[in-house]
């Protein structure tokens, strides 16, 4: 099964088996919406199962309230560590507090705390250099083609996310880089809710129906994106004069085919295995060595699949791995 090979590929890690036996993790995550999201979960779970750690899972489906509730409840039941997948940056402070004061050691994955004020393991993603470099070159790409001026416009995440912050502050240093190239972009706001998403894009597109450069800043938002663009006649491959740039970041199953087909010309990726591995090796060292409120800050360089690479490193984007 493709999550089998998703969790292989997550590699061994630093703890041996004696010491994990008998463990328990608290496993709790704000929800499964997005193919990363489910990956990683699949990955992570199967990662502590096999090193015999009991694994208490809790999903808090999009609620900062009972997210807090269940990892309070973890605490209660004596777990050895926490995991934790946030709502938002200002609730994963709050849990992160929880967790320091009850002594037990805390990593947050992906989704960092608005603040370090309270110490923990934070695996977090360089979601600025990521969309950046993405952005960029769709850039490149209008150049290339000769355009005068492009209508840019970015699917925006939830901003109480910072995750969705500095994805948009890299796409904006690259709209501003080039101000003779881009006009005033169109910001269409998801929550990172797929409806939302696509009622509010069909909103934009209505208003500026001469956007040619689009930027999700979720890749599990291309779904929405075809809806609204196809019935326009913008749903097209490279090459084609209605061909829309398109590029997005996370690094999926969808954008790795999107690309292929030639739909999507670039993709910032997320490096899934290694921030999965790096959590949990951090979790687990620090159990080991009875560190109560360690800290740390872990990051994902990533990298920017293109349509210049796609042939030669597709194979280190999660999504083309999952795929196969």
């Amino acid at each position: 099964m493709r999550w089998t090979r998703l969790a292989v590929l997550v590699g061994c890690l630093a703890i041996g088996m004696g010491f994990a036996q008998g463990r328990k993790i608290c496993f709790g995550y704000q929800d499964l919406e997005t193919e990363f999201w489910v990956a990683g979960h699949a990955a992570i779970v199967k990662a502590l199962k096999d090193k015999g750690i009991q694994v208490i899972e809790r999903n808090a489906n999009q609620d900062a309230n009972k997210q807090l509730e269940q990892i309070k409840d973890c605490i209660s039941q004596k777990v050895d560590g926490i995991l934790i997948i946030p709502q938002d940056g200002e609730s994963a402070v709050t849990i992160i507090g929880e967790a320091n004061r009850a002594g037990i050691p805390i990593a947050v994955f992906n989704r960092p705390p608005s603040s370090d004020k309270n110490p923990a393991l934070v695996v977090v993603a360089d979601n600025y250099t990521i969309s950046y470099n993405a952005v960029e070159f769709m850039a490149k790409q209008a150049i290339k083609q000769g355009k005068k001026k492009v209508k840019p416009l970015i699917m925006v995440g939830d901003l109480g996310d910072p995750n969705a912050v500095e994805r948009k502050r890299g796409f904006d240093d690259v709209i501003k880089k080039y101000p003779n190239l881009f006009e005033k972009p169109v910001e269409v706001p998801t929550k990172w809710d797929a409806a939302t998403g696509l009622r509010n894009l069909q909103s934009a597109l209505q208003a500026n129906p001469d956007v040619d450069f689009l930027f999700t800043s979720s890749d599990f938002l291309y779904p929405q994106i075809q809806a609204a663009l196809a019935p326009l006649g913008k749903w097209k491959p490279i090459g084609d004069p209605n061909h829309v740039i398109m590029g997005g970041i996370d690094g999926d199953a969808r954008a790795c085919s999107l690309m292929r087909q030639g739909y999507v010309d670039a993709t910032g990726v997320q490096d899934l295995f290694f921030e999965a591995r790096a959590a949990l090796d951090a979790l687990l060292k620090a159990i080991e060595a009875k560190e109560r409120t360690p800290k740390a800050r872990i990051l994902d360089k990533g990298f920017t699949l293109t349509q210049d690479n796609l042939k030669t490193d597709a194979d280190k984007m999660w999504g083309c791995v999952i795929k196969k």
